[in-house]
C-alpha cells in the first residue's frame, strides 16, 4: 500500500465535527494534513473530539464556530486560517441542512433557497472567498453528495435538490479552475450510520436491511469514507476531475429488489 503524506498540506472541512465530515477529518489527519474544522455554535463536543484526534494525530486540529451561510463567519474564519498557514489546499464541502418535506403542499421557496444557501452555494462561495484571501485556489475541492438525485426516498426533496445543484456546480467549476490546476469533484457517499442518516431516514434502517438478507460486510463504514477522500488529495488520482464518484461498497448495484426478494425467498421470508 502506498502510504499518504499530506504533511505541509492545510485542509478545511465544514461540519467536520460529526458523522461524515468527521471521519473525513480524522483520515486527513492521519495523513499529516493540518486541519481546520467548522461547527455551528453548540454541535461540538470539544473534548470528544481532541480525544478522537489525539489517537491518529500529535496536532489539535483548530476547530471554528462558523454557520456556512453567514458571510461574516466565512471571512472570519478565513482570517483565522491565514493566522497560522498562507494556504487552504484541501477544501471539502461538506456541511449542509436537511429541510424535509412530507408532501408537495409543504413546498416553500423560501426552505428550497436556505437548503440550497447551507448545501450548495458553500462550494462556490467558500472556494472563490479562498482564492481572494490567500491568492490561490485549493488544489482539491470536494463535494459530499448522496444518491438522493437519482432516487426518491421520503421527504428528501429538497436535499436531493440541492445535492443535484452542488455536483453541477462542481463539473462547471473543475472546467473553470482547471487553468488553475485544482481537482473538484464530488463523492456520493452510499448509506452511512450516522446521525444525519437517522435524522433524515429515522432510526433502525441498519437494522431492517441486515434482517432483509444485506450482509454487513457491504454497508459502507464511515472510516472507509474519510479514506476516500484522502485518496482524491492524494496526488495519485488527480486524473479525476469534474467527477461524481459513487462511493458506497457496491450496494447500490448489489441491492436492488429484485435480488431483495431472491434473498427473502432464500431465507423464507418470502413464502
Amino acid at each position: 500500500m502506498i502510504p499518504v503524506d499530506l504533511i505541509g498540506k492545510t485542509a478545511l472541512v465544514t461540519g467536520g465535527t460529526k458523522g461524515i465530515g468527521l471521519a473525513v477529518a480524522l483520515q486527513l489527519a492521519k495523513a499529516g494534513a493540518r486541519l481546520f474544522i467548522t461547527h455551528r455554535w453548540g454541535t461540538a463536543d470539544i473534548g470528544a473530539l481532541n480525544q478522537a484526534f489525539a489517537r491518529v494525530t500529535d496536532r489539535k486540529p483548530v476547530l471554528i464556530e462558523a454557520d456556512v451561510s453567514f458571510e461574516n463567519d466565512t471571512v472570519r474564519l478565513l482570517d483565522a486560517i491565514a493566522a497560522d498557514t498562507n494556504s487552504v489546499d484541501i477544501f471539502i464541502s461538506n456541511a449542509s441542512i436537511a429541510l424535509l418535506t412530507g408532501s408537495i403542499d409543504e413546498y416553500k421557496k423560501k426552505s428550497l433557497f436556505k437548503t440550497i444557501e447551507y448545501s450548495t452555494w458553500p462550494l462556490i462561495d467558500y472556494t472563490r472567498k479562498i482564492k481572494e484571501r490567500f491568492g490561490a485556489y485549493p488544489r482539491y475541492i470536494i463535494g459530499i453528495s448522496s444518491d438522493g438525485p437519482d432516487h426518491f426516498y421520503q421527504g428528501y426533496d429538497f436535499v436531493a435538490a440541492s445535492k443535484g445543484l452542488l455536483e453541477i456546480f462542481s463539473r462547471y467549476l473543475s472546467v473553470h479552475l482547471a487553468a488553475e490546476g485544482s481537482r473538484v469533484n464530488v463523492v456520493r457517499f452510499g448509506p452511512v450510520e450516522t446521525d444525519s442518516f437517522n435524522l433524515v431516514f429515522g432510526d433502525g434502517f441498519f437494522d431492517y436491511v441486515r434482517e432483509h438478507g444485506i450482509s454487513a460486510d457491504i454497508l459502507l463504514k464511515i472510516e472507509d469514507c474519510g479514506k476516500t477522500i484522502v485518496a482524491l488529495c492524494s496526488g495519485l488520482l488527480d486524473g479525476l476531475n469534474g467527477q461524481i464518484l459513487t462511493v458506497d461498497n457496491g450496494l447500490s448495484f448489489s441491492s436492488n429488489i429484485v435480488m431483495q426478494f431472491l434473498r427473502s425467498k432464500s431465507s423464507g421470508k418470502g413464502r
